[in-house]
């Protein structure tokens, strides 16, 4: 069998991505790639959709399945943040003309 009769390769769709948050104390994340970092005032985690942070206070992780991407974090959660590189800048340069 040659390059061109080989079957075409089977993508694996990107999964979705959802955040859920129970009274300030109970947080499901699905989509998670990757647990970065974390402790009890701050997480970082990859996600399908970008890098997002959680802080709060008394954080703590009760469930990570990252082979199905889903997290539970409990706690209280004070905030919750996406990182991204473009919006940083966009943001920075409009604060930097405002302040000049």
């Amino acid at each position: 069998m040659n390059y061109y009769e080989k079957e075409p390769v089977q993508r694996v769709q990107q999964q979705d991505h959802a955040v859920k948050i129970d009274n300030r104390k109970n947080m499901e994340i699905t989509g998670v790639k990757e647990v970065d970092s974390f402790d009890n005032e701050e997480f970082l985690l990859e996600t399908v959709m970008g890098y997002l942070i959680v802080r709060g206070h008394n954080l703590q992780l009760k469930n990570l399945d990252v082979g199905d991407g889903n997290v539970i974090i409990k706690g209280k959660i004070y905030e919750l943040s996406y990182v991204d590189e473009h919006s940083q800048e966009k943001a920075k340069g409009f604060f930097s003309k405002l302040f000049k």
